[in-house]
């Protein structure tokens, strides 16, 4: 009796052993130094990309953050939105947050090709956008963090989840806060990352009935920006603004001034300072760029620990395109 009992709890605590060790390979926990060893040249090798591309064209930068963020709303951080469309999926470039509208994926493809030069197969593209991310945040002026890391790439993507992920900018404030809350993010962090609109540009599509049909907007605003957005849709759709009229190139918390004086270019912008749960952040960050940047950082930090794919969940792709 005594020897099948202590056969019994033999059997048990190499179950349990075993069950420990397969549980935590496959929830890795992403760090901070997870390519120090395979891939020491991988910051440097990105920072120089990224640089470039934003010395062409500064709203490259705007351009990569918004990747990441489209990338991490949809089904995690995951790299699904860098996927061509094929016979078996179609993806969420065509999705309508993204159509005619998520642009740098060619920059994307050049530091993937300069990474696999220092070390191929190691780096997912998954990584290379929160890093591209961040370095673009960096190079326009911003704050600087340490990119957690240790991401997979995806094997598939979804046109209807990029769809109905991706706060549209119509959205209001309840529905802006209830979407973040979803993914485990504050309404801080939700202002926060608002104050992206830092910098980049919108499409007149974007922000024609802000400008034309509400109210919760400045009058002079709204006229410089219809010279350049016609009323009727169809007509300069595609003509661009930028989300901040001050400092559109450089980040800083000018976005949060522009909301006060009811100079947000989106609905969605200005929802975050008319009169609801949100204007306090808004006065806050307006008055004290560091806070802003602080909870930026921290912001950013969450919404890249979203759902990632770690262990021996998806691959490591060789082109972000298509999966290997």
């Amino acid at each position: 009796m005594a020897s099948s009992f202590s056969r019994f709890s033999q059997t048990l605590l190499l179950l349990v052993v075993f069950w420990g060790i397969t549980s935590s390979s496959s929830n890795a926990q992403l760090s901070t130094d997870y390519y120090s060893k395979s891939c020491p040249n991988l910051f440097s090798t990105i920072k120089f990309t990224v640089h470039s591309a934003i010395m062409k064209e500064a709203r490259m930068g705007a351009s990569l953050l918004r990747l990441f963020f489209h990338d991490c709303f949809v089904n995690g951080c995951d790299g699904s939105l860098l996927l061509d469309d094929t016979s078996s999926f179609t993806g969420e470039k065509n999705a309508v947050p993204n159509r005619n509208s998520a642009r740098g994926f060619d920059v994307i493809d050049d530091i993937k090709s300069a990474v696999e030069n220092v070390c191929p197969g190691v780096v997912s593209c998954a990584d290379i956008l929160a890093i591209a991310a961040r370095d673009s945040v960096k190079t326009l002026g911003g704050p600087n963090w340490d990119v957690k890391l240790g991401r997979r790439d995806a094997r598939s993507a979804s046109q209807a989840a990029a769809n109905n992920g991706i706060p549209a900018p119509t959205s209001n404030l309840n529905r802006l806060i209830s979407r973040f809350n979803a993914l485990g993010l504050s309404t801080r962090d939700l202002v926060a990352l608002a104050g992206a609109h830092t910098i980049g540009q919108a499409r007149c599509t974007s922000f024609r009935a802000h400008i034309y049909n509400e109210s919760n907007i400045d009058l002079s605003f709204a006229k410089t920006k219809q010279s350049n957005c016609p009323r009727s849709s169809g007509s300069g759709d595609n003509n661009l603004s930028p989300l901040d009229i001050q400092t559109p190139t450089y980040f800083d918390n000018k976005y949060f001034n522009n909301l006060i004086g009811k100079r947000g270019l989106l609905h969605s912008d200005q929802e975050l300072f008319n009169g609801g749960s949100t204007d306090s952040i808004v006065r806050a960050y307006s008055k004290n760029p560091s806070s802003f940047s602080s909870d930026f950082v921290t912001a950013m930090i969450k919404m890249g620990d979203i759902s990632p794919l770690t262990g021996s969940k998806g691959e490591i792709r060789k082109n972000c395109r298509r999966v290997n």
